[in-house]
């Protein structure tokens, strides 16, 4: 067997005269939260069905947990879990007894199967509520079951296609706090597919960023701030005049500056000394009450490598 849970080369898929996947060369170590971002229509969830063995390649090739998946689909997917764009609950039974139905599918023996749907409803904060009807729990709620019912049978790795769209901002959270904990205790590998930056931020090792069908970047989210977004400081304060922006602008060291609200953004032309700069705010006039250093969030990396592919 292989380190890497996944992967792909050359990997192609077309639909007629389009292109979803474009010759995919991807890695996936196993053992960590992998998100594959990308806008919506980039080719994330076709990639995860080419993975699968749901679809076959127009060109190249791919292997999940060391199996082909054009030759080993059923041996992929008896080791995997999956939720994908639908839940796969049934609305009419209780919480319990759709786990119990899935743990049947999955052949497990009658002691094993109530341990271990007693033990993820557990850590999900179901178990007092096993016995109500789905159909009347919350979206969240159901998000939580449908993902306890893709760890069921304890797969080696489990693809989550944007497990938390739909969700209001509070169940959304709890949701990747149970996800990133139940992902540790059980040592699976978690190939998430998501448009949601900071979700993608606060909860993959690795990323890999996808426009149509193309993959444009992959390493930490740590990794794509330093190399794709520019050195940068933050000040926050008040009285930032068009003197003080005229100030930074003709400094060599600065390559852009930017005033929103009560921040100052300027970028900067690689590891540059800061204190000049801030001494020049203050000496300009403004108050200065914040000063922080850094590279671009997730988001800004993203919408920098879309732009540049335009």
């Amino acid at each position: 067997m292989t380190d890497c849970a996944i992967r792909t080369e050359n990997l192609t898929r077309d639909f007629g005269t389009v292109r979803a996947v474009d010759r995919l060369a991807l890695e996936v170590p196993k053992g960590m939260i992998f998100g594959f971002l990308g806008p919506n229509g980039a080719g994330k969830t076709t990639t995860i069905r080419l993975l699968l063995g749901l679809l076959e390649p127009s060109q190249g090739r791919a292997q999940v947990l060391g199996f082909d998946t054009q030759q080993q689909a059923d041996e992929i997917r008896a080791r995997t879990g999956a939720l994908l764009e639908h839940p796969g609950l049934y609305e009419r039974l209780s919480g319990e007894d759709n786990l119990e139905f899935y743990g049947r599918i999955w052949h497990l023996i009658r002691p094993e199967r109530q341990a271990r749907i007693q033990e993820l409803l557990t850590h999900l904060g179901l178990w007092e509520r096993r016995k109500e009807t789905v159909g009347t729990w919350s979206r969240g709620m159901q998000q939580k079951l449908a993902i306890a019912r893709a760890l069921l049978h304890r797969p080696s790795l489990i693809f989550l296609d944007e497990p938390t769209a739909g969700l209001d901002p509070i169940a959304a959270a709890a949701l990747r706090e149970d996800l990133a904990t139940l992902a540790a205790r059980e040592g699976v590998t978690v190939f998430l597919t998501t448009h949601n930056l900071a979700e993608a931020e606060k909860l993959c090792q690795r990323v890999g960023v996808l426009r149509r069908g193309q993959l444009l970047a992959v390493g930490s989210p740590d990794e794509l701030r330093v190399k794709q977004g520019a050195p940068r400081v933050e000040i926050f304060g008040r009285g930032f005049s068009e003197n003080v922006l005229a100030l930074l602008r003709v400094r060599s060291e600065v390559a852009g500056v930017e005033q929103q609200d009560n921040r100052l953004l300027i970028e900067l032309r690689g590891a540059v000394d800061t204190a000049p700069l801030v001494s020049l705010v203050v000496g300009a006039g403004a108050q200065v009450e914040e000063v922080r250093r850094g590279n671009a969030n997730l988001e800004e990396v993203f919408l920098i490598l879309m732009e540049e592919e335009k």
